[in-house]
């Protein structure tokens, strides 16, 4: 990481003015490389503050993806990698697991050009709008249940925004993030399976956030697609995938205790809903009256009997009431 990327990353992280001294012994450079560094920042558009005897700040934090700025803002030992423009983020993911990674990887990308959902559906990734990263946990705990990691990072998404805004996030079973009725970002989770093992061996958990509004959205997403503002500069990207990663490893870390459980119970809004589901093409209506510890779905049918919904095995359709 070059000299400008670390002092761009302390700045972003500083709230008040920080001295030039400070900077380079943080940094173990000299005053003058700070100087320089700072010189070029404000070169290639950055607003930073400069004042005798108290030093830099920035004034205006910039909305640009930054892996200078999002590394150090995450408490886990990862590498983080950003990109103007991908295919994928999970795809660009297992590319790498193909090769050899020496710890978790963070793939951020600001535009996808085949960003993907559940079921092969596409997820529409406009550049400057979103947040759009994969996380590669290259060796999966073995004692982790791989089926629950996208209830985790469900989770963890709604305790970052919770964190960093007034707003209320809530979770459409399995995988969805909505607010006020519209759906503002999805997880998809892969798991690797090792052919030795015949086990889950790697997990690419993918994740797409709606940050603003998008004048450009396509007429069939209109109604059911939103944002999390309507205006850019309520929060910074950087910091809120950094915030999503932090409370994903703190999840993560502790789900054998599966507390996070009662956390997503809390944010799925359709609980306690009726619902429809196609279940081998037959439609089903019943009501959703609790998550079960391995993470399925449980509709009450009107014959009184239950059906318990796992992973991949249906598609609900919900009826939203405000």
């Amino acid at each position: 990481m070059s000299t400008k990327d670390r002092v761009l990353a302390i700045l972003e992280t500083s709230e008040d003015f920080i001295s030039g001294q400070l900077i380079a012994s943080q940094l173990n450079v000299s005053r003058n490389s700070v100087w320089k560094a700072v010189n070029t920042l404000k070169d290639e558009g950055f607003q930073v503050a400069s004042t005798t005897n108290k030093g830099y700040r920035l004034t205006q934090r910039t909305d640009s993806l930054n892996a200078a700025v999002i590394l150090p803002l995450i408490h886990a030992d990862i590498d983080v990698e950003v990109f103007s423009k991908i295919d994928s983020t999970n795809s660009e993911a297992k590319r790498r697991l193909n090769g050899s990674l020496d710890k978790d990887l963070l793939i951020v990308s600001d535009y996808q050009e085949e960003g993907r959902g559940r079921l092969g559906r596409a997820f529409y990734s406009p550049a400057e709008t979103g947040v759009y990263f994969s996380l590669v946990l290259k060796d999966l705990d073995s004692k982790k249940d791989a089926t629950l990691i996208t209830t985790v990072a469900a989770v963890a998404v709604c305790k970052a925004i919770e964190k960093l805004t007034s707003l209320k996030p809530q979770i459409k079973w399995v995988n969805d993030i909505f607010l006020e009725g519209y759906k503002v970002g999805g997880i998809l989770t892969e798991g690797i399976i090792s052919l030795e093992t015949q086990s889950i061996q790697s997990i690419v958990l993918g994740i797409g956030m709606n940050i603003v509004e998008n004048p450009d959205l396509p007429e069939t997403l209109q109604d059911l697609v939103g944002a999390l503002f309507k205006e850019k500069g309520e929060i910074s990207r950087n910091h809120l995938i950094a915030e999503i990663i932090n409370q994903f490893y703190i999840l993560y870390k502790n789900m054998d205790d599966k507390q996070y459980l009662d956390e997503y119970r809390k944010r799925c809004f359709i609980l306690g809903k009726k619902v429809s589901f196609l279940d081998q093409k037959q439609l089903l209506e019943g009501l959703a009256s609790g998550i079960d510890d391995t993470g399925a779905l449980q509709i009450q049918l009107p014959d009184g009997s239950q059906r318990n919904l796992s992973y991949g095995e249906v598609s609900i359709k919900w009826r939203y009431e405000s």
